[in-house]
Parts: C-alpha cells; sequence; structure tokens
C-alpha cells in the first residue's frame, strides 16, 4: 500500500512533467524577402550544403569505409556478479548497459554496431527483459545463455525468434580462466556459469548454420547525436539548460566525479580524465575496494566513455516471483536522468513507453519541467545506468576536489535466491501486457521521489542504508579479497552472475 500511494502520487506529478515530451517535428527556415538587397550589392554566397548524413547507429560518429551497412546491431548479456570479473570484450561495445537483476547484483549488456569486430566476450549470462525491452525496437540479436521465463515469454509476444539466441551464440566453456581473486573451475573455487564464452566466430557460424536475418536498415541513431558534419561538441556548460535551476539546484553542475547506486551493494563510480575527454569506470568489490573495471581480452584495458547517462525509475520483484526476484524495470513513466560529459553533469528527462517505443532523452524547460525539444548526445561511446529510484538520492556528480579515490565504500553481497532458468517451451500463461500490468504500482518502495531528493557533493557522505534482514550475506565476505558466493543456489549453472 506505501507504493502504491506513492506511486499514485508519482504518476500524477510525472504526467504533468512528461506530458511536454513529445517528438517534434517541427522545421524552421528563414524568410526570403527579394527586395532586401540592393541590386549593387552582391549576393552572400549561399552555404555550402552537408554532405548526405551517414552515422554510425550507435555512436553517432561517421561511418567509415568497413562499417556493416545494413546490418543488425547485436547486443550481448555478459555477468557482472563480483566472482566473474573480469570480464572481456567490454571495452569493444559502442555501448554498455548496466542495470539491476536479482539479488541486488547488476548485469552488463554491451552493445555493437558489428558483431565481426566483437571479438571473444564473456563470460555470457542468462536473457532479462529489462534489457530486451531497450533493444526491441531496433530489433538486435540478442545473445545469451539461459533466460528467464518472463523474457522467453517476450520472446514468443513479439515473434523474436532466432534472433533471441539462447546458447550463448553457440558459446565455449574456459575451465582454466582465473577471476580477479585467483579463483577457476578448474581449481574447485569457481562456478561453472562464470566460464561461459563466445566470439565474433562463433556467432558468425551461428547466423550462417541457422540462416538468421541480420539485413537491418535503421533510418536514425540510438540518441539524437549531436552532427559530426558540424565539427562541433556541445559544452554542457553552454547548454540550453545551463542556466536553469530548480529546487534540487543548478540543471548543470560539476561531474568530474560520479557515483551511481545500484543496490545496497552494488555501485559503479567514474572519474573524468581532462587530457583525453573520456571518463574511467570502476566498480566496488566484496572487500570493499574499488577497482578499474577492464576489458581481459585486451591487455586488460580500462574501460572509459565520454558519455555517462544515468536513467532513474522504479525497479521491484515481479508480482508472483518473489522466490526468483525477478526484477521489474518501470519504462511507462519515463522519468529523471542525467547526462555526463566533459565533468559536467545535466540533468534531463528520459520517456520510452511500449516495449516497441525506442529510449528518449530531453532538455528541462526552465521551470525544471520536460521540455520538448530532444536532448544531444555527443557523438562516441556511451555508459547507460537505468537505476533504482529508492537510490536516487544517493547519485553523487561533484568535482574532484576533496574526493578520496582510495577510500574503501560499501562491501558487495548477493542476496539469496534461486536461479530463474526457463524450460524450452515454458510460459507464463498470459502475455507480457497482463504480467506489466500488474507489477506497475506493486512491490515496497523506500523512496519515491520524481527527482533525486538531493545531490551529495564531494565533501558530503553519501547516505548509508541498513540492508533489511532478507537482504543479509549468503556468507560473509573473508578477510582476503575474495568476492561471496550464494550458497543456496544450485551448484551448477543456477547462480546469477
Amino acid at each position: 500500500m506505501k507504493r502504491l500511494l506513492l506511486v499514485i502520487a508519482t504518476l500524477l506529478s510525472l504526467t504533468v512533467l512528461l506530458a511536454a515530451c513529445k517528438k517534434s517535428d517541427d522545421t524552421s527556415s528563414a524568410a526570403t524577402n527579394p527586395g532586401s538587397t540592393p541590386a549593387q550589392v552582391e549576393a552572400t554566397p549561399a552555404p555550402t550544403e552537408l554532405p548526405p548524413y551517414e552515422a554510425n547507429v550507435l555512436t553517432g560518429e561517421p561511418k567509415g569505409a568497413d562499417y556493416p551497412e545494413g546490418q543488425r546491431i547485436t547486443a550481448v548479456m555478459v555477468n557482472n556478479i563480483v566472482a566473474a570479473r573480469p570480464q572481456r570484450g567490454l571495452s569493444k561495445a559502442d555501448i554498455l548497459f548496466e542495470i539491476k537483476v536479482e539479488g541486488g547484483i547488476t548485469r552488463f549488456m554491451p552493445v555493437f554496431t558489428d558483431y565481426k569486430t566483437i571479438g571473444e566476450i564473456g563470460p555470457v549470462r542468462s536473457g532479462r527483459d529489462q534489457f530486451f525491452r531497450l533493444i526491441l525496437p531496433w530489433q538486435a540479436l540478442y545473445i545469451h545463455e539461459g533466460q528467464s521465463v518472463v523474457m522467453q515469454q517476450y520472446g514468443i509476444d513479439y515473434d523474436y525468434g532466432k534472433l533471441n539466441n539462447n546458447d550463448g551464440a553457440n558459446g565455449y566453456r574456459d575451465y582454466g580462466r582465473v577471476n580477479w581473486a585467483g579463483k577457476s573451475y578448474n581449481a574447485g573455487t569457481l562456478a561453472l556459469e562464470h566460464t561461459m564464452y563466445t566470439n565474433s566466430d562463433n556467432i558468425a557460424n551461428y547466423i550462417t548454420s541457422q540462416n538468421v536475418d541480420m539485413n537491418r536498415t535503421y533510418n536514425s541513431t540510438f540518441f539524437n547525436f549531436v552532427d559530426y558534419r558540424l565539427g562541433t561538441t556541445r559544452d554542457l556548460s553552454n547548454s540550453l539548460d545551463s542556466a536553469y535551476s530548480d529546487k534540487y539546484g543548478p540543471v548543470v553542475s560539476d561531474g568530474q566525479y560520479i557515483e551511481i547506486v545500484h543496490s545496497q551493494s552494488y555501485k559503479t563510480r567514474f572519474i573524468y580524465d581532462e587530457s583525453t575527454n573520456q571518463y574511467k569506470m570502476q566498480q566496488n568489490y566484496s572487500d570493499g575496494q574499488w577497482r578499474d573495471t577492464v576489458d581481459e581480452a585486451a591487455d586488460n584495458k580500462v574501460l572509459t566513455f565520454p558519455n555517462v547517462i544515468v536513467l532513474y525509475t522504479d525497479i521491484h520483484t515481479y508480482p508472483g516471483h518473489e522466490k526468483t526476484d525477478l526484477q521489474y524495470v518501470e519504462y511507462a513513466w519515463g522519468g529523471v536522468g542525467y547526462y555526463c560529459y566533459g565533468g559536467k553533469c545535466e540533468k534531463i528527462y528520459w520517456q520510452k513507453g511500449t516495449p516497441l517505443e525506442a529510449l528518449r532523452l530531453y532538455y528541462l524547460n526552465e521551470d525544471g519541467t520536460c521540455s520538448d525539444t530532444p536532448l544531444e548526445i555527443n557523438t562516441g561511446k556511451s555508459y547507460v545506468a537505468v537505476t533504482d529510484v529508492d537510490f536516487a538520492e544517493n547519485f553523487v556528480h561533484s568535482s574532484l576536489d576533496g574526493v578520496d579515490l582510495s577510500s574503501a565504500t560499501t562491501v558487495t553481497y548477493e542476496r539469496s535466491y534461486v536461479e530463474d532458468d526457463a524450460k524450452a517451451g515454458e510460459t507464463l500463461g498470459s502475455s507480457t501486457d497482463d504480467l506489466t500490468a500488474a507489477a506497475t504500482g506493486s512491490g515496497e518502495a523506500e523512496t519515491v521521489t520524481e527527482a533525486p531528493a538531493q545531490e551529495t557533493t564531494a565533501n558530503e557522505t553519501p547516505a548509508q542504508e541498513e540492508a533489511p534482514v532478507e537482504e543479509a550475506p549468503a556468507e560473509e565476505a573473508p578477510a582476503e579479497e575474495t568476492p561471496v558466493e550464494n550458497t543456496e543456489a544450485p551448484a551448477e549453472e543456477n547462480n546469477v552472475g
């Protein structure tokens, strides 16, 4: 009831705030006055006509000679439970999504323009509908190993067929891989589900052998990117809404340091490097320390992004799926978010709507409501977090002054739950529309706000929340840097990661 009342209030607020969030097809042209120019004055030369706009669908950058024209984009589900780190192949992603799944952990979905350039990637993990709904409008090839019953139902409802690949695109096991803590499956110290990988060749073989239709023509880009033909970069300090403030502070403010709380134990942070104009990515570990997020397949290259996007919404367990803790992510309402670039963070609004509608980002109006002006994203790779609004007040964006980058924070743990892995042909017994209707407004929120209650600055300590009793660690983290494993999950491939 608590969540229901809060959600109703939030819905009423967001209905007003998001009413203006719509695509604008208005165009303008300069008026022509034939008599305004004296005959003796030479006419101003017409501006040079721009070449056709031919941008990479995921980055907004100009297409190169090897661009896979007419080919579907590809998304892969990658394990991000602490024991699965470091991953392989993430540095090749054009967009990297991170969203909470079961047990308070997060999972990655790297999205690639061309599957042929992925190389090796993994550990591959099971599919979840909160990721699938983001790429469904783009009809991407979606690769994972196993899937929840909700995800399986989405594949059925939307007739996704072989584009929904459930065997890791014919993946393979690397039994000898050693994780960050020195554990391996061969040594009997690492679970089997952290050993599945695939690569470009295997994906290509799957596409060929199964005659998967990879033809797709995109008439727009994933985000509304700055037009690369103009040779300009959008400076957030001079943004359309940079002069605006709301009750939470300036719409555009410091963003050299970014810290995102996904759950009571999983955190991601970004540190801006002015010399490269990139954000370096780090995550917290089971010993409470921050470590760089690296790509093991690229000589432990640290993941960096020029664009960091954080989107807040309601996330809670699907009704009837409490045992497996399947997480429902509310995309229909839209909400508040942040776009960070060049050491600045800009408050934004976002909207998606139905599963077949694409994600859209908007500027704010002067009164803090959602405008009808699409937000411009600078070209390049992007990290995107879809994050629980319950933790919006824990979001930090600040200057680097006073930030102790070496300090320990929250020890990572995972709740006990049973992995949901749908059997072939298993259905919900109802449509995903019915399930979504049941999930909307249910659950028990700690905090539901239409915007972050406050933004923590560098000199303030983020609010710490005690874990509820049912979220206690399955086992305590040992003194050594060893990730906490879920002891209640089956020993074979039934641990979410």
